[in-house]
C-alpha cells in the first residue's frame, strides 16, 4: 500500500480525520516503520504540511525528525526532508496561504521551536557535523536551518557553536563551496553567525575570511556586483567594526591595497545602479571603519598611511572631484575622505594639493566650502563638507595657518580673479543664510582651535563693510551681527567662534574689552529674562563674558578682573550668572554634539552645538565658575600663593638639576667600576694563561734533563771501555755510531732548545705588550690615581649632600612659615558673600597644595637618601676594586719570579749542551790520533750523494743489459 497516498486520501475522505491525526499517523509511521521508503515517504509528507501547519508539525514531530537525522544519515534524501520540515517549523519567512491563528504569534513560535531545539547542544553538533555532507540536499537545508537558528537565538547558538570541535572552521569551508547557492547562503550564515561576536569574528578572521570573501567580491565584479558583493561587503563590515584585533590582522594583511580596484567606477556616462549604488556605500563605509575616530589612535593612523601609500585616498579624491556621480555617493565620499585624512599630517598635506578639474583649476577644498555655503545645496552634502573641513584642521597647524593666510591683506589677491577659502568662510559668515553663517563660523573656530598664533593672525583681518566707511575688523564685525538680534543659529555659532577665538588668547580679550559697547551687550543679555529658546544665547553670552574675566591680564583700566566681576554681581548678580551659565551643558543638543566628531543632525534648525566646542564648554564651565566667586583678596592671595609656587618651583627645579648632575656622576662611576672589573677579569686570564704556559716550560724542560742525563751515561761507558780494552775496529765502528747518536741528540736537544726559546719569548712579548713591569707600574699608579679621584669625588656629592640637607631644611621653615601665615590671614581677613563652607574649602585647598609641596619635598629627600646609599656602595665596590689590583701585583711579582727560574734553567741547559760539544771534539781528535780518519759532517752529506749517484749508474747498466 501507497502509505502517503492513504494518508492524503483519508484527509480529504471526510471530517472524521483531521490534521493533527494526520499528522500524528505521520510521525507514528516515521518512528515505527522499518522501511526506509516508508520513512521517507512520510518525512516527506511531514515537509508538505510543515508550511500550513506549522504549530502542529512542530510539536508532534520535532523529536522524530531529529531521530532521523541521527539514525537516516545514510539516507541523503530523507535527511534532506527532515531538515527541510525543521527550517519550515523554526524559519518565520511569510507565506501566501497562512491561517489567522498562526500567523498571531508567528515571531514566538520561531524562537519557542529554537529553544527546544537548542536545549540539546548535541542537536546543534549534529548540524554542524551534517554541513560537511557535500550532497546538495543535505548541506543546502542544513546551512538555511542553522541560519534560522541564528536569526531566532543567536547569541544562544554562537555560544553552542563556539565551544563544538572545529564548528567554526566546517562553515567557513563554506564560501569555497563550488555551486553558488551554498556559497551565497554560506556568507548569509556567516553573517549571523558574526553579529556582535567578537570571539567568533577573531576565529572567522584567521580562518582566511577576508582573503576568501575579497576573491569572491573580486570574481563578481568589484562594485558593478550583484547582491552577492552587498552580502561579502556586510561580513567584512562585521568582521571588522568594534573589532581592534581584526583591524590590526586586516591591515598586516595588505588587504586594504585589494580595496583600491572597488573605487575605480570608469566613465561617468557608465550609468549607475541601485545595486552599484548599495555596493559603494557599503565599501565606503568598510573604509570608514578602519579609520573611525572611535579606534585607538595608533591603530587609525596606520591604517591611514596605508591607505595613502597604495593609492586608496588618491582613487577616493578622484571620485570626490568627478561628475555624474549620485548624491548619497558624494557625500558617503566626502565623510570617508574626512576620516581618511583627519589627524594625519601626510594625508592632510595630499588633500590641500588635490586641484577640481576646472578651468582654470581650483584647490578641492575651495570648491567644497562653495557648496557648504551655498544654500541651494542638500542638508547632509553641506554637513559632510563642514565635517571634511574641520578634519582636514584637525591638529593641522600647517593648514590652520594656510586657511588664516588667506584673510590677510598681504595676501588677498587684488585682481579678485580667484576666490579664496577665508574669503568663502567670510562670505558665509556673513550672509542671509543662517545654515552658511554657522557653518563658516564652526569652520572658522575649527582654524583657530589650539592654535595662540593664528587667533592673534585673525585680529590683523580688516573688513569693507561698505563704501566710503572705514574698515572693521573681523571681530568688531562679528559683535556687530550679534547686536543686530539677528536669527539664533547665527547668533550661536558667532558667538561659539568668539569663546574659541579668546579661549587662552589675553591679546585677543583685550581687543575684545576695548570696545565699550561689548561687555554692556552680554551683560544686557544675560540680566534680561527671556523664553526658552533664547537661554543657549544667554547661557553662551555668560560663557563669553566668564571667558573675558579667566583670560583677562587686566591691561584695560576699566575691564580689569574685579571691576567685571562687580559688574556682574551688580547687574546680574553670580548665582543668576553660573545658573545660566549652565544652560548649555544642559541642553539636549549639547549631548548629542558631544558623542561624536562627525556632525549628524536630522535637520537644519538641530544644527546648533559643534563637537570640539562642547570640549571647550566643558573645560572652562568650571574654571570660570571659580573665578566668578572668588574674591579680589583671594586674587592677591592667589597671586602670591603661585608666586611662592613658583619660587617653590625654581628651588625644587634646582635640586632636580643637581641631582640630574649626581645621577650622571655616579653613573660615570659605575662605568669605571664595571671596567676596573672587566680588566680585573683580562689580567685573571692572562695569569691563568702565563702559569699553564710555565707548567709546559718545565715539563719540557725536565724532559730535556733526562734525555742529557742518559747520554752522559752512554759517553762515559764507551770512553772507559776503549781505555780499558785499546782500540779495535768494532770499537771504532761503535764510536762512530755514539757519535752519530750524540749528533742526532744534539740536534733534537737543538730544536727543543730553540722551541723553548719562542716560547720563552712569546711569553716575554705577550707579558710585555699586556702589563711589562713598566706598565704594570703605570697602571697601578693610574690605578690609584682613579681611585684617589673617586674618593674625593665622594667627598664632594657628600659635601653636596649636607648643603642640600640645609637647604631643605631651610625650605621645610619656609613652607612652615608660609603655612602659619596662611591660616592666620585666612582666620583674619572674613570673605564677603562667602559661607562658612567655601572658606574652608578654599583654606583646605592651600593646605593641600602646601602639603602636597612638603610630601614632594620628603620624596626628594628620600631620593638623595637612596642617593647617598648608592655611593656607598660604589666605595665598597671601589675598595674591592683595590684589594683585587693589590692581588693582581702579588701574582705578577710570583710571575717575574717564575721567569727568572726560567732562564736560570735555560742558561744550564746551555751549558750542558756546550760540555757535549766538547765531550765530541775530544772524541774526534782521539780517533785522528789512532790514525782512524774522520769525516765531517759536509764530507759525509757529500759521500753518501756520491754513492746514491753510483748506485743509481749501476742500477741504470744493469737494466740496459
Amino acid at each position: 500500500m501507497n502509505f502517503l497516498r492513504g494518508v492524503m486520501g483519508g484527509q480529504s475522505a471526510g471530517p472524521q480525520h483531521t490534521e493533527a491525526e494526520t499528522i500524528q499517523k505521520l510521525c507514528d509511521r516515521v518512528a515505527s516503520s522499518t522501511l526506509l521508503d516508508d520513512r521517507r515517504n512520510a518525512v516527506r509528507a511531514l515537509k508538505s504540511l510543515s508550511k500550513k501547519y506549522r504549530l502542529e508539525v512542530g510539536i508532534q514531530a520535532m523529536e522524530h525528525l531529529i531521530h532521523v537525522l541521527q539514525t537516516d544519515r545514510s539516507d541523503s534524501e530523507i535527511i534532506g526532508y527532515a531538515l527541510d520540515t525543521l527550517y519550515n517549523i523554526i524559519s518565520n519567512e511569510e507565506e501566501e496561504e497562512v491561517e489567522e491563528n498562526s500567523t498571531r504569534h508567528s515571531e514566538d513560535l520561531g524562537s519557542q521551536f529554537t529553544e527546544i531545539f537548542i536545549k540539546q547542544q548535541e542537536n546543534v553538533t549534529l548540524l554542524l557535523s551534517l554541513l560537511e555532507e557535500f550532497d546538495f540536499h543535505v548541506r543546502w537545508p542544513g546551512v538555511k536551518l542553522l541560519t534560522s537558528l541564528l536569526k531566532q537565538l543567536g547569541p544562544q547558538v554562537q555560544q553552542i557553536i563556539l565551544v563544538s570541535p572545529m564548528g567554526v572552521s566546517r562553515l567557513m569551508d563554506l564560501l569555497a563551496d563550488s555551486r553558488e547557492v551554498i556559497r551565497n547562503d554560506g556568507v548569509l550564515l556567516l553573517q549571523a553567525l558574526t553579529r556582535s561576536n567578537g570571539a567568533i569574528q577573531k576565529i572567522v578572521a584567521f580562518e582566511n575570511a577576508f582573503e576568501r570573501l575579497l576573491d569572491i567580491i573580486t570574481e563578481e565584479g568589484n562594485s558593478d556586483g550583484g547582491i552577492v558583493v552587498e552580502d561579502c561587503l556586510i561580513l567584512l563590515q562585521n568582521l571588522l567594526k568594534n573589532n581592534n584585533s581584526n583591524q590590526n590582522f586586516f591591515k598586516e594583511g595588505s588587504y586594504i591595497q585589494r580595496m583600491k580596484p572597488w573605487f575605480e567606477v570608469g566613465d561617468e556616462n557608465s550609468g549607475w545602479s541601485a545595486q552599484k549604488v548599495t555596493n559603494l556605500h557599503l565599501m565606503l563605509q568598510l573604509v570608514r571603519v578602519l579609520v573611525s575616530p572611535t579606534n585607538p589612535p595608533g591603530a587609525t593612523s596606520s591604517c591611514q598611511k596605508a591607505m595613502f601609500q597604495c593609492g586608496l585616498l588618491q582613487q577616493l579624491c578622484t571620485i570626490l572631484m568627478a561628475t555624474g556621480v549620485p548624491a548619497d555617493i558624494l557625500t558617503e565620499t566626502i565623510n570617508t575622505v574626512s576620516e581618511v585624512i583627519r589627524g594625519c599630517q601626510v594625508n592632510q598635506d595630499y588633500f590641500a594639493s588635490v586641484n577640481a578639474p576646472s578651468n582654470p583649476p581650483r584647490p578641492a577644498i575651495v570648491v567644497l566650502l562653495m557648496s557648504m555655503v551655498n544654500e541651494r545645496q542638500p542638508f547632509v552634502l553641506r554637513c559632510a563638507v563642514l565635517y571634511c573641513f574641520q578634519c582636514f584642521l584637525y591638529k593641522n597647524q600647517k593648514g590652520q595657518g594656510e586657511i588664516v593666510s588667506t584673510l590677510l591683506p598681504s595676501t588677498i589677491d587684488a585682481t579678485g580673479n580667484s576666490v579664496s577659502a577665508g574669503q568663502l568662510l567670510c562670505g558665509g559668515l556673513f550672509s542671509t543664510d543662517s545654515l552658511s553663517n554657522w557653518c563658516a563660523a564652526v569652520a572658522l573656530a575649527h582654524a583657530l582651535q589650539e592654535n595662540a598664533t593664528q587667533k592673534e593672525q585673525l585680529l590683523r583681518v580688516q573688513l569693507a563693510t561698505s563704501i566710503g566707511n572705514p574698515p572693521v575688523s573681523l571681530l568688531q564685525q562679528c559683535t556687530n551681527i550679534l547686536s543686530q538680534g539677528s536669527k539664533i543659529q547665527t547668533r550661536v555659532g558667532l558667538l561659539m567662534l568668539l569663546c574659541t577665538w579668546l579661549s587662552n588668547c589675553p591679546i585677543a580679550v583685550t581687543h575684545f574689552l576695548h570696545n565699550s559697547a561689548n561687555v554692556p551687550f552680554l551683560t544686557g543679555q544675560i540680566a534680561e529674562n527671556l523664553g526658552e529658546e533664547e537661554q543657549l544665547v544667554q547661557g553662551l553670552c555668560a560663557l563669553l563674558l566668564g571667558i573675558s574675566i579667566y583670560f583677562n591680564d587686566n591691561s584695560l583700566e576699566s575691564c580689569t578682573k574685579e571691576k567685571l566681576k562687580q559688574l556682574i554681581e551688580k547687574r546680574i548678580g553670580k548665582e543668576n550668572f553660573i545658573e545660566k551659565l549652565g544652560f548649555i551643558s544642559k541642553h539636549e543638543l549639547y549631548s548629542r554634539a558631544s558623542q561624536k566628531p562627525q556632525p549628524n543632525f536630522p535637520s537644519p534648525e538641530c544644527m546648533i552645538f559643534d563637537h570640539e566646542f562642547t570640549k571647550l564648554v566643558k573645560e572652562l564651565e568650571g574654571v570660570i565658575t571659580k573665578a566668578i566667586y572668588k574674591s579680589s583678596e583671594e586674587d592677591k592671595k592667589e597671586e602670591e600663593v603661585k608666586k611662592t609656587l613658583e619660587q617653590h618651583d625654581n628651588i625644587v627645579s634646582h635640586y632636580k638639576n643637581m641631582i640630574r648632575e649626581q645621577d650622571l656622576q655616579l653613573e660615570e662611576l659605575r662605568q669605571q667600576v664595571s671596567t676596573l672589573k672587566c680588566q680585573n677579569e683580562q689580567l685573571q686570564t692572562a695569569v691563568t694563561q702565563q702559569v699553564s704556559q710555565i707548567q709546559q716550560h718545565k715539563d719540557q724542560y725536565n724532559l730535556l734533563k733526562v734525555q742529557l742525563g742518559k747520554d752522559n751515561q752512554h759517553q762515559s761507558s764507551y770512553s772507559d771501555g776503549a781505555q780499558v780494552n785499546g782500540i779495535q775496529l768494532e770499537e771504532i765502528g761503535r764510536l762512530r755510531e755514539e757519535i752519530e747518536e750524540l749528533k742526532s741528540n744534539q740536534e733534537l736537544l737543538q730544536s727543543q732548545l730553540t722551541e723553548k726559546d719562542s716560547l720563552i719569548e712569546n711569553l716575554k712579548s705577550s707579558q710585555t705588550s699586556g702589563m711589562n713591569e713598566q706598565s704594570l707600574a703605570t697602571a697601578s699608579a693610574r690605578d690609584s690615581e682613579q681611585v684617589a679621584e673617586l674618593k674625593q669625588e665622594l667627598a664632594t656629592l657628600k659635601s653636596q649632600l649636607n648643603s642640600q640637607s640645609v637647604e631643605i631644611t631651610k625650605l621645610q621653615t619656609e613652607k612652615q612659615e608660609l603655612l602659619q601665615k596662611t591660616e592666620a590671614f585666612a582666620e583674619s581677613v572674613p570673605v564677603q558673600g562667602d559661607s562658612e563652607t567655601v572658606r574652608a574649602a578654599k583654606t583646605t585647598d592651600v593646605e593641600g597644595r602646601l602639603s602636597a609641596l612638603l610630601q614632594e619635598t620628603k620624596e626628594l629627600k628620600n631620593e638623595i637618601k637612596a642617593l647617598s646609599e648608592e655611593r656607598t656602595a660604589i666605595k665598597e665596590q671601589l675598595d674591592s676594586s683595590n684589594s683585587t689590583v693589590a692581588i693582581l701585583q702579588n701574582e705578577k711579582d710570583k710571575l717575574e719570579l717564575e721567569i727568572t727560574d726560567s732562564k736560570k734553567e735555560q742558561d744550564d741547559l746551555l751549558v750542558l749542551l756546550a760540555e757535549q760539544d766538547q765531550k765530541i771534539f775530544s772524541l774526534k781528535r782521539k780517533l785522528k790520533d789512532l790514525g782512524y780518519p774522520i769525516v765531517e759532517e759536509d764530507e759525509l752529506e757529500s759521500g753518501d750523494q756520491d754513492e746514491d749517484d753510483e748506485n743509481e749508474d749501476a742500477d741504470k747498466d744493469q737494466d740496459s743489459i
